[in-house]
Parts: C-alpha cells; sequence; structure tokens
C-alpha cells in the first residue's frame, strides 16, 4: 500500500546542540583553539562612542574575516552567507542556531 506523504510540521522544542554537529577535526575548531579575544571589548573601547545606535560585536567582525581568510573566501558577501548557512561558522562565531548574521555592508563600512 502507497503511504501518504506528509507535509513537515516544525517541532515545537529541539533539542539540538552545535557543539555536538562540529567534527573534531574541522579546520575551524582548530583554528578557534588559537584565537583568544577576551579582551577585545577593552582594547577597542576608546574607539566607540558612548551615543547612537549600538555597533556590530567587534569579535564577531573579526571571526568572520578569520573565516574568510581560513576558506579562501573573498568577496564581502560570501563570508556572511558562509556564517549563515554553515554550522561550523555559526559555532566558530558564537551564533548559535537564531543569531543575526551583519548584512554585508558592515564589513565594508568597517575597512
Amino acid at each position: 500500500m502507497m503511504g501518504d506523504w506528509t507535509v513537515m510540521q516544525e517541532a515545537l522544542f529541539y533539542s539540538f546542540s552545535l557543539e555536538d554537529h562540529v567534527p573534531q577535526s574541522h579546520l575551524l575548531r582548530a583554528v578557534d583553539r588559537f584565537v583568544d579575544l577576551d579582551g577585545i571589548w577593552e582594547n577597542l573601547r576608546s574607539f566607540y562612542s558612548e551615543t547612537g545606535r549600538p555597533s556590530i560585536d567587534p569579535e564577531l567582525m573579526i571571526r568572520m574575516l578569520l573565516i574568510g581568510y581560513c576558506l579562501g573566501i573573498r568577496p564581502e558577501r560570501r563570508p556572511c552567507e558562509e556564517v549563515h548557512l554553515n554550522l561550523a561558522s555559526c559555532w566558530f562565531c558564537r551564533l548559535g542556531l537564531d543569531g543575526s548574521v551583519p548584512d554585508h555592508s558592515t564589513f565594508s563600512k568597517n575597512r
């Protein structure tokens, strides 16, 4: 008997961990072992104004640039797409599954 095709329904809750889905041998895991950006806020605080719109996290910007350099991604739109689509890139940028990826124009303005 042929079964009915059922439309996929979204689950109410997911049990998903990026940590479990990024292989231990992945390039970004190896890079992450050597990247320590804990003091980046204190070092860059003098370059940011106390007024105006909130900026993009400088650690996120640096991590996204590192992804571009490590994976050989040249155009500025591609690292944003990479972080949006690739679980390992989301993990490396500390965004999780629902994190907001900056627009590609942010990189152009910061360069």
